[in-house]
């Protein structure tokens, strides 16, 4: 990220999470909620309309009338706050730019629903695509996931894997996902724990409610997808990460161990990207770079040209 911007961005971020050094839930969420309220709304679209899933809400973003891939869109936020509305834009900018439909999946949040249940409804929603219906035409369908959205891919690709590989998507796109939820100690975690935006002190915070208890369940496969012995038969992945990101380093090493399992895998550092930049578009030019690199990954599916 150009210097001149870099600060700004620091900034902005610093604004949209100025309450995740607490512990009131319930005032993160208001602060992101304003943060996006007084955002521009992004790209108009051909269609935008709330749709019932089958464990939980969603909103479908239709950039134009034709047949287009499908991205199921998990927001990020801790698995505790962000919603389908608090990433209208970046929503809308991805289904402009990547020519693609988006389902936004509103997911339920801890500590209201804990663990499993997000990774549930994420099961739940892909199924149903996969089922289609009468008169739907097959069609694409790329999982996208930024930050603990991420986390929520790896899980459900995961789960269909061994128990609906039938339902499994075409593309996992995982941005500054956390892949070990227990990771205290990589050089990421130590190195860029603060002064970035986002803190080793609130991944902890946020990874500790979403699973409960004493914590003992984070390096648990069904949490922290580093941690499961055998990633293969997995769909491709194109695994983003951000340079000054204190998970940056699990999700890095997750990419490495897709690929070392024969899962047709692209890695990509985005340098000088701080944690959200997909959030950053109207602050860092280089940030809404870099989320037009994250479109095109998405969009590559039309033409079968998606990781490898």
């Amino acid at each position: 990220m150009p210097q001149e911007f870099a600060d700004r961005a620091l900034a902005e971020f610093a604004a949209a999470s100025s309450a995740f050094g607490s512990s009131d839930v319930t005032a993160i969420r208001g602060a992101i909620a304003a943060r996006a309220a007084g955002r521009p709304r992004g790209p108009e679209m051909y269609e935008v309309r709330e749709v019932t899933l089958p464990t939980c809400p969603g909103r479908l973003y239709r950039p134009g009338p034709e047949p287009a891939p499908l991205v199921v869109y998990l927001h990020g936020g801790g698995w505790t706050v962000g919603s389908v509305a608090s990433f209208d834009r970046p929503v809308r900018r991805l289904a402009e730019a990547a020519g693609a439909d988006v389902l936004a999946v509103d997911y339920r949040l801890a500590p209201e629903a804990p663990w499993p249940a997000s990774v549930d409804d994420t099961v739940a929603t892909l199924r149903a695509v996969a089922d289609g219906g009468p008169g739907v035409p097959p069609r694409a369908v790329v999982v996208c996931g930024d930050s603990a959205g991420g986390t929520l891919a790896t899980l459900a690709c995961l789960r269909l894997r061994d128990e609906a590989p039938e339902a499994l998507p075409d593309l996992q796109v995982l941005v500054y996902a956390n892949a070990d939820l227990s990771d205290t100690t990589s050089a990421s975690m130590r190195e860029k724990a603060t002064g970035y935006g986002f803190d080793a002190a609130s991944a902890t915070f946020f990874a500790r409610l979403w699973v409960g208890g004493d914590g003992s369940m984070l390096r648990d496969p069904r949490v922290s997808p580093l941690h499961a012995p055998d990633l293969s038969g997995l769909p491709p992945a194109v695994v983003v990460t951000a340079e000054h990101d204190p998970i940056r380093d699990p999700a890095e090493a997750y990419a490495g161990r897709l690929a070392a399992a024969g899962v047709s895998t692209t890695l990509r550092r985005e340098p000088g990207m701080i944690h959200n930049f997909l959030q950053l578009d109207e602050v860092s030019p280089a940030a809404a770079a870099a989320a037009d690199r994250v479109a095109a990954d998405v969009a590559a599916v039309r033409s079968g040209t998606t990781a490898g």
